[in-house]
C-alpha cells in the first residue's frame, strides 16, 4: 500500500498540511521536492539515526538555515516528506469482486517491499516512527489516507450485495494488510505469494461472518 515513489508535487515547504492537500506550484515546489528526495536518500543510506540536517542541505542544495527556518528540524523534514508522498495518485484495485480486490491489495502491499531498493525508503520511515513522535504522527496520517482510499472497495462490495452495509471498511482493510506487515517488520519472515492470498481470504471470511460489523447504535 505504500505505492511508488512519487514525482515532485507542487506547493510551498511550509508547515505540513494533511496529506492530499493541494498547494501552489513554483520554485518553492521544486525546493520542497529536492529536500524530500534528499531526506529519502539519506534514510536509505543511513537510516533515521544517521540522517542529519547537514546531509539534507548538501544533497538538496538548500542551505541549512533555510531548512531550519521552513521545516524546523529533522522531524519536520520527515513529516513533510511523508506528507508529500501522501499526495500521490495511488488508487486501490478494482477487479470486479471484493475477493479479487482484497487479494490484489494484499499482493500490491507485499510486492511494494519485495525490491530492496524500492522498499528502503518506506522501511526507513517506519523505523523512524519508533524514534520520532512527529514521524509517527506523519506515518499514521499517511496510512490513514491510504486506508480511506481503500474504503471504496467495501462500498462497491456492499452495492454488489457481497457484504453487509454495517461492515467497518477500515477494520476490514487493516485486517488484510496487518499479517503482511507483521511478517515484514516484526518477525522478518520471507513473504511468499500464498501468504498474501491467505491474508485476504482470512479477512474476507471474517467480514462475511460479521466480525467487522460496526456496533449497533443504542436504541
Amino acid at each position: 500500500m505504500t505505492g511508488r515513489r512519487v514525482a515532485p508535487e507542487t506547493g510551498p515547504p511550509a508547515s505540513p498540511l494533511a496529506p492530499g492537500t493541494r498547494r501552489p506550484g513554483g520554485r518553492t515546489a521544486r525546493t520542497r521536492a529536492a529536500v524530500r528526495d534528499a531526506v529519502l536518500t539519506g534514510l536509505v543510506e543511513h537510516g533515521y539515526p544517521g540522517l542529519t540536517i547537514d546531509y539534507v542541505a548538501e544533497h538538496s542544495g538548500v542551505h541549512k538555515t533555510t531548512l531550519y527556518r521552513r521545516w524546523g528540524n529533522l522531524e519536520g523534514l520527515l513529516a513533510d516528506a511523508l506528507d508529500l508522498a501522501g499526495e500521490d495518485s495511488w488508487t486501490p484495485p478494482d477487479t470486479g469482486s471484493l475477493q479479487g480486490d482484497l487479494r490484489a491489495l494484499a499482493h500490491m502491499t507485499a510486492a511494494s517491499f519485495e525490491d530492496p531498493a524500492a522498499a528502503a525508503a518506506p522501511t526507513a520511515f517506519i523505523a523512524a516512527a519508533f524514534h520520532s513522535e512527529r514521524a509517527a504522527e506523519a506515518l499514521n496520517a499517511f496510512y490513514a489516507v491510504r486506508f480511506a482510499r481503500c474504503e471504496v472497495m467495501v462500498a462497491r462490495a456492499v452495492s454488489r450485495h457481497e457484504l453487509d452495509r454495517r461492515t467497518d471498511a477500515g477494520a476490514l482493510i487493516r485486517a488484510v494488510v496487518s499479517p503482511l506487515f507483521f511478517r515484514l517488520f516484526i518477525t522478518r519472515e520471507p513473504m511468499e505469494e500464498i501468504l498474501a492470498d491467505r491474508a485476504a481470504e482470512a479477512a474476507l471470511a471474517a467480514a462475511r461472518a460479521g466480525v467487522f460489523d460496526a456496533p449497533a447504535e443504542p436504541a
